[in-house]
Parts: C-alpha cells; structure tokens; sequence
C-alpha cells in the first residue's frame, strides 16, 4: 500500500532507517487494511484496548517509549511517519498509539528506575494503558491554573477533586496526573503524579462521546492518596514537564493530520478519475482541478514542516518550539479544509456515514484541539518572532 512520498523520504531530513521504517509501516498497513472493517462492530474502548494490544505486540510501541541515549527521548521522526501511517489506516490505532506515547512520557523521560521498571514494560507491551491526565474543568488550556491541590503532610498527601478530556481515562491502568503540590505559585507549583486506576477515592467520573468516537472521560478524586515515592521527577517541575512533552508530541499531532489527508486526497482522486458529469470526467472539471492542486500543495508543505522540526528535535536544535506550533498550526488548520474539499468532490456521496470523506471531516477536527489549540500555537509563534525577529 502506497502512503508515504518518497521524494520526501529521501531529502536530508530522513535517513535510511526512517526509510525502511516507512517500508515496513506500508506494509504492516497493507496487511492489516481490514482492520477498521473488522472491529466495527467493538465499542471504542474495547478497541481501544484491543489496538494497544495489537501495537504491542507488534512491536511499535517501543518506538514511543523507548529513549535513544543521545536525546533522552523517542526518535521523534519515527513517531511522526508511524502516526502518519496509523491515521492513514484508522482514527482509532493511531489515537491508541499517540495516547500511550503520551501517557508514557512523564515516567520515561523524567522517572526513576523504579518507576520505569513498574510501568514501563507493560505498557510497552500493550497488555497495561495509561494516561497523561492534564485538564480541568476550569483552567482549559492554561495548565498553570490547574486547582487539583495535594493536601496533608509530604509523605501521606491525598487530592479530591476532577480531571477531565482525559484520553483513555475510562481503559486506562494507571494515570499521571498534574497536581498541585505547591513548591511555589502558578508554573512553579505542579507535580506529575502516578496514580493506579484502583487507587481508593478515583473514580471514573463520566464518559465523554465525541463526534469522532474516542475512549474520553472524567475522572474524580475523593481524598485519594499518594506518597512522595509517587511523585514523577523533581516536585514543582510537573509544569515544565508537561510542555516538553506536549512541544514533542504536537509535531507528531501535524503527521497524524497528514495520514488523515493523504487518505482523503487519494479518494478525492478516485473518486474524480471515474465521476462523470456532463459527459465527462469530474477530473477535468476547473473546479476539481482546483481543489486537487490545493490538496497536493498542503501535503508537501505539511510534510515539510513536520520533517523539519521533527529533524530539529531529533538533532539537538535549539528554540525548536515556534516550529514545532508551526508544523502542528498548519497541518491541523489545512486538515479541515482539505476534509471539506474532499466532501465537496464528493457531493452527497461524501456526506454517506462511514463514507472516507464523512469519516476524515469528523476525525480531524479535533486534531485543531489537541496538543494546544490553533489559537495556543499562534501565540507562541508571535512570542518567538518577538524574542528572535523575523
């Protein structure tokens, strides 16, 4: 199965190991393309169980939670083109693939060993998930507000209170979760902590649907405890943390984007190479071709954008953050029109449920969301043209 571009493949920006990587995800998807078929029937947290069972066993979690010496994190280019491929097979493995990236990287990037050696192989495995539990009902994106606040003394602390849009909150093992701990005000107060699913007083507090189905919940906390041993990394650094992980994560967010569309764009082709209108081919029309010209233009200036910050990441480069908003901003905000587009060709016929354009016009409007808001990005991007100039 053809997904990846290879003139792309071969600039600088990639090696041959991302390459045959590229080879071995096409042909993991082509051998796996009934997949979504198969599984429709399965609600979307046993799939969701189901696919991080799949990808374990397969081996490309790994990719996500094992740490390259060099960087102390995943190669982040290899993230980028199995997420690209994954959203080009189906929303839900690549939603199971980011969310354990994800929930993963607090304890392997900044945990102990310990903590490394009690989680981590089992979610490498697949056979436990977890979560990276962020938001609250109030606070929205600014995660320096976060309410959640630990009480009692250093070594027998409990929280109450919610945690919500929680990625596999309702399937997950276990969670790392924000908390205020207060080493100082606002940022300065935050710690990552590890909590259990069974852990007394967490409950799964409701189950969130979406347009594009996921496994999302509440979750509340009744005085559940923990102990300082549960704390992920250094107290009071959860907040610098988690936007490291999240500057990571939302170049990946854009490759994921990139999947959906050139899934789209093939069936847009498709479907006008074989549409007769008026005695002709929809492919000939201006309009069509119009549509098709913007869709090839987006898909090589994603794929840039995502290949350059991912290789800044990958190499060391500093200030990497404004590219990476740009790659994510980009890839997310073009997303949406080309799903539109793709409808548009389509006519009624993409309006179908379940159809490829019905489906990918749902799926990626969340990717405008996740990882930071269009609106988040544009800010940090203005921030470091005002620090660094033009």
């Amino acid at each position: 199965m053809k997904i990846f571009d290879t003139s792309l493949l071969d600039l600088p920006f990639y090696t041959d190991q991302h390459r045959q990587l590229a080879r071995d995800l096409e042909a993991w998807v082509d051998r796996h393309q009934d997949l979504p078929r198969a599984h429709a029937h399965l609600s979307v947290t046993e799939r969701g169980r189901l696919y991080t069972a799949l990808l374990g066993e397969h081996g490309w979690l790994a990719y996500a939670l094992d740490t390259s010496a060099a960087t102390e994190r995943p190669d982040l280019r290899s993230l980028c083109l199995i997420r690209e491929a994954f959203a080009y097979l189906d929303d839900l493995l690549d939603f199971a693939f980011a969310i354990q990236g994800l929930a993963a990287s607090p304890i392997a990037w900044y945990g102990n060993e310990r903590q490394k050696a009690d989680v981590l192989p089992a979610m490498r495995s697949g056979s436990q998930i977890g979560t990276l539990a962020l938001s609250e009902p109030a606070c929205a994106s600014n995660l320096a507000a976060i309410g959640l606040t630990a009480q009692g003394s250093p070594d027998n602390r409990t929280i109450t209170g919610l945690k919500t849009w929680v990625s596999n909150g309702n399937i997950a093992d276990h969670h790392a979760v924000l908390v205020r701990t207060g080493e100082g005000p606002g940022a300065l107060g935050l710690s990552f902590v590890h909590m259990p699913s069974h852990t007394h007083g967490l409950h799964i507090d409701e189950d969130i649907e979406l347009i594009a189905p996921r496994a999302f919940a509440r979750l509340r906390f009744e005085a559940s405890p923990f102990g300082d041993q549960a704390i992920i990394g250094q107290p009071g650094m959860g907040f610098r943390y988690a936007m490291e992980i999240l500057n990571f994560y939302r170049v990946t967010v854009g490759a994921a984007a990139l999947g959906f569309c050139r899934r789209a764009t093939q069936a847009s082709v498709a479907w006008a190479r074989t549409r007769e209108i008026a005695g002709s081919r929809l492919i000939q029309s201006q309009m069509a071709m119009d549509k098709l010209a913007n869709m090839s233009v987006y898909l090589d200036t994603s794929a840039l954008l995502v290949a350059r910050s991912a290789w800044e990441f990958d190499t060391g480069v500093k200030e990497v953050a404004a590219h990476a908003s740009m790659a994510k901003l980009f890839a997310t905000e073009g997303a949406s029109r080309l799903a539109d587009d793709a409808v548009q060709l389509f006519g009624a016929a993409g309006l179908v449920t379940d159809s490829v354009p019905e489906r990918i016009f749902r799926q990626v409007r969340s990717l405008r969301i996740y990882e930071g808001t269009s609106e988040i990005q544009k800010i940090i991007i203005a921030g470091a043209l005002a620090r660094f100039g033009a």
